[in-house]
C-alpha cells in the first residue's frame, strides 16, 4: 500500500506531452499509473524510448527490459536506441522530468542514490546525469529504511550530484527542497505532521495549512 501511494501521487506530478524518465527500482512502477492519453513517454537509459507498464507474467520478453534489467512493455510508438542516443536525450536537457530512487536526502535538496563504486546495485549508473540535466527531479522512496532515517539534515552517502531536487514524495508526505530548506507541502491520508516529524531527522518547514495528498488517478 505505501508504494501505491508513492507512486499513484508521483504519476499526479508529471506533465502532459513530455518525456519522463524513470530510474531503476520503485520509479519503475509509476508507469502504471500514467493514462495513455497523457502524451507521456517515459525514456529507460538503457535505451528504450516508449516504456510501457511492467509486463505481466507470462508474457514476459526477455529482448524488453528497463534500465534495472526488470520485464517491460512498450507503448505503441516506442522505439529501441543506442546508448549514445539514450545519453544525449538526457545531456541535452530533453528529459522534462527524471524520477529515480534514493537512499538519503539531506536539507540543501542534495541526493544520494549509490552506496559503493563498481557495484550494479545500487550503483551510480545514469543518476549524475539525470540530476544535473533533467528539467525536473522527483525523488519518489520509502520514507524510512528498517526504521532509518532517508532524510537527514546532511548525506554521509556520496551525493549523486551537486543539484538541488525538485521534489520528493513517500508514502506519507510531498516535500519540497528550497533555498529556505525542506517544506512540508503534503501528508498522506490519515498522516500527520507529527508522524512526519517523527519519521524524518531533518529539519521540517511548515507554513500554515498542510494539504492531504490526492490520490486520484
Amino acid at each position: 500500500m505505501s508504494k501505491d501511494i508513492i507512486l499513484r501521487r508521483t504519476a499526479r506530478e508529471l506533465r502532459p506531452n513530455t518525456l519522463v524518465n524513470l530510474g531503476i527500482g520503485l520509479p519503475t512502477g509509476v508507469a502504471n499509473y500514467v493514462r495513455p492519453e497523457s502524451g507521456i513517454f517515459f525514456q529507460s537509459e538503457n535505451g528504450l524510448v516508449g516504456l510501457g507498464p511492467r509486463a505481466v507474467a507470462g508474457f514476459e520478453n526477455r529482448a524488453l527490459t528497463d534500465a534495472g534489467g526488470g520485464f517491460a512493455t512498450a507503448v505503441p510508438g516506442a522505439m529501441s536506441i543506442d546508448s549514445n542516443l539514450s545519453f544525449g536525450l538526457i545531456r541535452g536537457g530533453h528529459v522534462d522530468t527524471t524520477v529515480l530512487g534514493g537512499l538519503q536526502v539531506d536539507e540543501a535538496g542534495h541526493l544520494a542514490n549509490w552506496i559503493v563504486p563498481g557495484k550494479m546495485v545500487p550503483g551510480m549508473g545514469g543518476a549524475m546525469d539525470l540530476v544535473a540535466c533533467a528539467n525536473r527531479v522527483i525523488v519518489a522512496m520509502q520514507h524510512t529504511a528498517r526504521g532509518a532515517f532517508k532524510i537527514v539534515p546532511k548525506c554521509t552517502l556520496p551525493l549523486t550530484a551537486d543539484r538541488r531536487v525538485t521534489l520528493i514524495i513517500t508514502e506519507m508526505a510531498v516535500i519540497e527542497p528550497t533555498e529556505a530548506g525542506l517544506i512540508l507541502r503534503e501528508r498522506a491520508p490519515g498522516v500527520s505532521i507529527e508522524q512526519i516529524r517523527e519519521a524524518t531527522e531533518a529539519v521540517l518547514i511548515v507554513d500554515g495549512e498542510v494539504a492531504e495528498m490526492n490520490l486520484a488517478a
